[in-house]
Parts: structure tokens; sequence; C-alpha cells
């Protein structure tokens, strides 16, 4: 989505020049991807955060953020649907050494062993969960995301509870403010002493992804080619893509006229429970309808029909 953002600049010319600062590896289990991509008929893709720190195993390593983006025929329109982390799912097997189970959806790319082979079976349990099949999907390390904030000169974030971080003890007052990458993600990231926890969380994520859209889409970019290079470099070092076989240049220029402003924010109906003593989160009747318009290229009769889980970004 950044990179979509960033494509104003000129997509085709830069996407063919950065194309090789973006690993590329298959991400998506066999039966969660889409036999073919059309552009024409919209895009699902699958959004995975990690924050991986140095050193880690893989068996260490979590998914900070799951997303799935669709975007509805037309390519007008984007929604980022955020999958709780604690979502209770059935985890189908790896095919290496996990057997499968029930667990929280995070787990999956833990036992996945993380990186690409976390990201597969990830993919594997949200189309065993949802019916939906990916056009695509992207990794994104966090830590790489936070140079690229910074690249940009920070970005604006609008608090709206002050909370204290658990991660630095850096305190956020309510208002709107400008933060540094370090300070973006932190923020981000918080879920604790927050009026809706985990919900909120996702919200801020959502918040996060549009303020950088919105900062990356500023006329300084243009018009600086030295800090445009830094930038697009940056952003291709922290994401791995698999795109089904779509050329990335073709994927940005489909996206080229995707406003910032048609972006919506969407949480899966859902609620938290608590099961032999661990928290969880559990669907709202299936999810109330949700995945079916996904699937059905409904998605904005849905939103409307359903805005308590949905809202601008």
């Amino acid at each position: 989505m950044l990179l979509a953002g960033l494509a104003v600049v000129g997509v085709r010319l830069l996407a063919h020049r950065y194309d090789r600062t973006v690993s590329k590896e298959q991400l998506l289990s066999p039966d969660a991807r889409q036999a073919r991509t059309d552009l024409d008929t919209g895009i699902n893709y699958l959004i995975v955060g990690s924050d991986r720190r140095p050193g880690a195993a893989g068996a260490d390593q979590r998914s900070d953020t799951i997303l799935i983006v669709h975007v509805p025929p037309g390519l007008r329109q984007a929604y980022l649907i955020s999958v709780p982390r604690d979502l209770l799912v059935a985890i189908p097997p790896d095919g290496v050494g996990y057997a499968g189970g029930q667990d929280k959806i995070n787990a999956a790319y833990e036992h996945g062993g993380g990186g690409e082979g976390g990201t597969r079976l990830l993919s594997a349990t949200l189309t065993r969960l949802t019916g939906i099949r990916f056009d695509g999907a992207a990794l994104v390390d966090f830590a790489g995301f936070r140079r690229v904030i910074d690249l940009l000169g920070g970005i604006r974030m609008c608090v709206d509870t002050e909370v204290r971080s658990i991660h630095t003890g850096v305190v956020f007052p309510v208002g709107c403010q400008q933060m540094d990458g370090a300070r973006a993600l932190d923020y981000a990231r918080q879920r604790y002493d927050l009026p809706n926890g985990d919900y909120d969380r996702q919200r801020h994520q959502q918040q996060m992804l549009r303020a950088m859209m919105d900062r990356a889409g500023e006329t300084h970019l243009r018009t600086d080619p030295v800090q445009l290079d830094r930038v697009l470099r940056a952003v291709g070092s922290a994401l791995t893509v698999d795109t089904n076989g779509v050329p990335l240049d073709e994927l940005l220029f489909a996206l080229r006229s995707l406003p910032a402003d048609a972006l919506r924010g969407v949480q899966l109906p859902s609620y938290p429970q608590t099961i032999d003593g661990v928290s969880y989160v559990v669907l709202d009747n299936g999810g109330g309808g949700l995945f079916e318009a996904v699937r059905t290229d409904r998605l904005p009769d849905w939103s409307r029909a359903n805005p308590r889980w949905v809202n601008r970004l």
C-alpha cells in the first residue's frame, strides 16, 4: 500500500528500477493461492507484519500484524481488514513437523517457523477459515519500516486515548502529534490500557499505514530524487513479496489511481473470550458475512450495513 502511494512519481520507471531491491519468495500456500490473478477483477492480498528481532530463531518470531487487503473491481477503494492475532482458529498441518490443531492465529506463523514458511502456514489457515484465496502476499519487517518513516521525516498520528508504552515506558498524550519511526511503531503496537484493547491496536496500525501513504504522497518527494531514492530503497529492503506471477510494475501501475481517502479500516466481527484460562478472540456469528462479502466482491455493501466494524482512515 505504501508503494502504491509512492506510485504518483512515475510508477513504471520506479518499479522497474527498484524491483530488484524487493525480495521475492513463495509466501502463499498452494491451497491459499488464486490460480490466476486478474487485476481487472479486484485483488485480495495478505499482509503480514513481523516484529523480527536480530538473532531470533524461527519459532521465536511473531506476526504482530495480519491484514487482508481487499481492493474491489475498479481499484478505486481499498479495505484493510485486520485479523486479531488472538483469534481462535484451526491451524492445518504444515507438512514438515507441525501436526495442526486449535490455537491463536498468531501461532500459525510461529508453527510454520516464521518468515516465508510461517507466512505460508498462516495463509493456509486464513483460507481454511475464510474461503478467500489470495492474489499475493507481502511480509513486512516493521523494524525496516521504522527507517522508512524516519526518511519520510516522520508521520502525523492522532492519539485518542493517553497510553503508556509497555515496551519503552513512553507516555503518548492525547492529541495529534508528529512521530518518528520508533515512536510511531511503539504507539501502533500498544494494546494494553486502551478502551478496546487489541481492537484499538488494529485501528492504530491501520492509521499508521494511512499516515505513511499521506506523507509519501507529499510533493517534496517528487521534487527530491535523492530522498526518493532513499525511501524506495528502504521500503524495498523491508519487504518480501509474492505477486502470484504478476510483475511488480504492473501491480503498482494498476493501483496508481487508488486515492488515499478511499481507504477503509475493517475490524473482524468478533469478541474476546477466556477458554480454560487463556484469552482468545472468537468470531461473532462466523464473521457476520464479512468473508462472503469479500469472496463475492460485495464488501462496499457489507460495510454500509455494518458501520460498527468499519472506519474511514
